[in-house]
């Protein structure tokens, strides 16, 4: 199969487009013929070895968590899945190496979920990890409340887009920070958007003189610094993006693949409750220049790499 790979950490020049063997399919995995995967920092984080000590790298590495696809062969338990069936996964292991920027993907069923029928593949494949990660801590981390005032960090990002979207169906006040070139593209989603830079935190102050009842930090840093000081007391704030949250009471959170919670937000899809804004999409041999555009940190929504697609092969059951 053709697919991305990269056989040492390093910048975009370590990955190769090319020739990958089939993955080998498990009997509680699928075999899902590959339409479109998701660009997120996280994948060129673990590609430049930052995530190294925590999760082993078995090379060469087929880069990518995100997937919309079909069915093309179910393992021998696999019950929950059928040939043809369209789906979305977050399909994260606990090593790097059998990723989802390739023409076929071996799916753990636990990460799977059915693809939202009103979303494209392309948009699909933008919502599980961002999707997630923003439903999870939302709901499980902060357990927002109606009518309580939130403030999301990089609020036109992937997965600031979506948690202004789920914070605001959960009935909170959505208060976010982004570029002044996407403050419409906030509004749109239902935040009320405050730019970046000098003055933040009294920016932020205007908006909410009492302050916040839950901060949800995406970016670290000053962004961290200002949501802690603008918490209410007895506030709750969580980062996914620096570990000094601890030194202000607050929790780091990092997104668990979970099929329940994914097929949630698919259903959410469905109801035309979140949408997915593709910012832009790239062939699969063009990855390269996909994450170059990913680590600049500017993107609307989600860049997503598309698989070249004809009838996919009908695998039999073994």
């Amino acid at each position: 199969m053709k697919a991305i790979s990269y056989s040492r950490y390093g910048g975009t020049d370590v990955l190769e487009y090319g020739e990958r063997p089939d993955p080998k399919v498990g009997p509680d995995t699928v075999l899902v013929k590959v339409r479109a995967a998701a660009v997120n920092p996280v994948d060129w984080k673990a590609r430049e070895g930052y995530l190294d000590a925590g999760l082993e790298a078995v090379f060469p590495v087929i880069p990518g968590w995100d997937v919309s696809g079909v069915v093309v062969q179910p393992g021998v338990a696999v019950d929950e899945f059928t040939v043809g069936d369209e789906v979305i996964g977050y399909v994260r292991e606990d090593f790097l190496c059998r990723g989802t920027f390739a023409e076929y993907v071996a799916a753990p069923v636990r990460t799977l979920a059915r693809k939202p029928l009103s979303l494209s593949f392309e948009e699909a494949a933008g919502l599980p990890l961002a999707g997630l990660t923003a439903y999870q801590v939302l709901h499980r981390t902060l357990r927002i409340q109606d009518g309580e005032t939130v403030l999301v960090h990089a609020a036109a990002g992937g997965v600031g887009s979506l948690a202004v979207q789920l914070a605001r169906h959960a009935g909170a006040r959505v208060i976010g920070t982004a570029s002044e070139r996407n403050h419409d593209h906030v509004r749109q989603l239902g935040a009320e958007p405050v730019a970046y830079g000098d003055g933040l935190a009294d920016r932020l102050r205007a908006l909410a003189p009492d302050g916040v009842d839950a901060a949800f930090d995406t970016v670290g840093g000053e962004a961290l610094r200002v949501s802690a000081d603008l918490l209410k007391p007895g506030g709750r704030l969580a980062s996914i993006a620096d570990g000094e949250v601890f030194s202000y009471g607050g929790r780091y959170a990092y997104v668990r693949p979970d099929a329940k919670d994914l097929a949630h937000l698919a259903e959410l899809a469905e109801q035309g409750v979140v949408t997915v804004h593709l910012d832009q999409v790239f062939p699969l041999e063009r990855a390269a220049d996909a994450y170059r555009m990913n680590e600049q940190g500017r993107t609307r929504g989600k860049i997503v790499v598309t698989v070249p697609w004809d009838t996919p092969e009908v695998r039999p059951e073994v």
